[in-house]
This record gives C-alpha cells, sequence and structure tokens, in this order.
C-alpha cells in the first residue's frame, strides 16, 4: 500500500444559489396550500421580496418548470403543477383493491396514512413542519392536510400506495370529528412525535 498514490478527497459541491433558491420556492408553494393553476407572484415582485436579482430567479423558475413543479406561460406567470407521483402500480393492484371488502380497503389505506404520517414527523425540518401543519385559524380540510403530509413525509411509494387504494377508500365527509383527527394528527407531526402521529390515524377514515 505504500507505493499507492495518495486519496484525495473530491472537492465539496456548493449549491448553486438558484439550486437553493428553486428549493425554496417549492417550499413556499406546499406552505401555501397552491394547487395545480395557482398563479405565483410576478417575477419582478418574487425577486424583490426574496432579494435576488431577476436572473436567478429565471433560472430558478426554469429548473422548477424542468421539475415540472411550475409551468411558466408568457403573458400569464408562473403557475403551479400537481407534483408528478411516477405510474402508479399497475391494474393488477387495482383489481385486487377492488376485489377486496371495503372494510379491508379502510384499514390498508389508514395503515399507508399513518405510514405517511409517521415518515412526515421525522422530517427533520421542524421550521417546515410548522410552516405546513401549524394552526392558521382556517378549518382543515382532507385533502390539504394530506397533501402537506406526503410533501412531508417524502415517500413516494407511499403515496403511490395511497392513489390506488383512495379510489375505493375516498376521504372521508368534514365532520366535527373529521377535524379533531386531523388536527390531532397535524400536532402529532408538528411536535415531531412519530409514534403519536401514526396512532392519531386510527379510525382516521370511519367505518
Amino acid at each position: 500500500m505504500s507505493g499507492d498514490a495518495p486519496r484525495r478527497l473530491p472537492p465539496l459541491r456548493r449549491e448553486r444559489l438558484y439550486e437553493s433558491l428553486a428549493a425554496h420556492i417549492s417550499d413556499f408553494i406546499e406552505a401555501q396550500g397552491l394547487v395545480g393553476g395557482d398563479r405565483l407572484p410576478p417575477e419582478r415582485q418574487l425577486a424583490a421580496e426574496l432579494g435576488v436579482s431577476r436572473a436567478t430567479l429565471s433560472r430558478a423558475l426554469a429548473a422548477l418548470e424542468t421539475r415540472g413543479r411550475i409551468e411558466v406561460r408568457h403573458g400569464v406567470g408562473a403557475l403551479v403543477r400537481e407534483p408528478d407521483l411516477g405510474p402508479g402500480d399497475g391494474d393488477g393492484w387495482d383489481r385486487r383493491v377492488a376485489a377486496s371488502p371495503r372494510s379491508e380497503v379502510l384499514v390498508a389505506r389508514e395503515a399507508v396514512l399513518a405510514g405517511l404520517a409517521r415518515a412526515a414527523a421525522t422530517n427533520p425540518d421542524s421550521s417546515l413542519r410548522v410552516a405546513m401543519l401549524a394552526p392558521d385559524g382556517r378549518r382543515r380540510t382532507f385533502d390539504h392536510t394530506w397533501r402537506c403530509v406526503r410533501r412531508l413525509s417524502a415517500a413516494p411509494l407511499l403515496a403511490e400506495l395511497d392513489d390506488v387504494l383512495a379510489e375505493h377508500a375516498p376521504a372521508p365527509a368534514g365532520d366535527d370529528g373529521i377535524h379533531r383527527r386531523l388536527d390531532a394528527v397535524a400536532e402529532a407531526i408538528v411536535d415531531g412525535d412519530a409514534v403519536r402521529a401514526a396512532t392519531a390515524c386510527q379510525g382516521l377514515l370511519g367505518d
């Protein structure tokens, strides 16, 4: 080994400003609950609010457009696109779910939701958890809450399974009971308590 050339560490890659900016804008989209078709502020306003040049902002928006997160239309501006969660699990899964008793599908989906909630609670960015799920005075909805949970979980496979199961075990009606359960799930995720977040999903879809 003495004759071997000394090994050198590769240089540390520094994240470019526009890449950090793209991630920041993506987090903003999720934190604000923006959905497909919603428009971001004009570029001039965004650049001023973020304290960056128009050129840097344009590169960040181009990166987000390449990833399919936004769509920039001439004369309209930057429009949010729903994230592409990838292809579904195929007709086999759909057939199996469709052939299963509804009670079994509900149990399966609650287990998937619990997995998503557990993963979301372990997201290391506590400020992002707070920004996305802390109370803001409005009544929580199931769809918005779980869109945020899925984003925080960074678990695309579980999200795909949820899509398949949701076709046969849809979201519950927005009564007082579901709002209290959603509050409990969100509070546990904000607190970073993975066990409590998963447990709060029990009975979430009703019976």
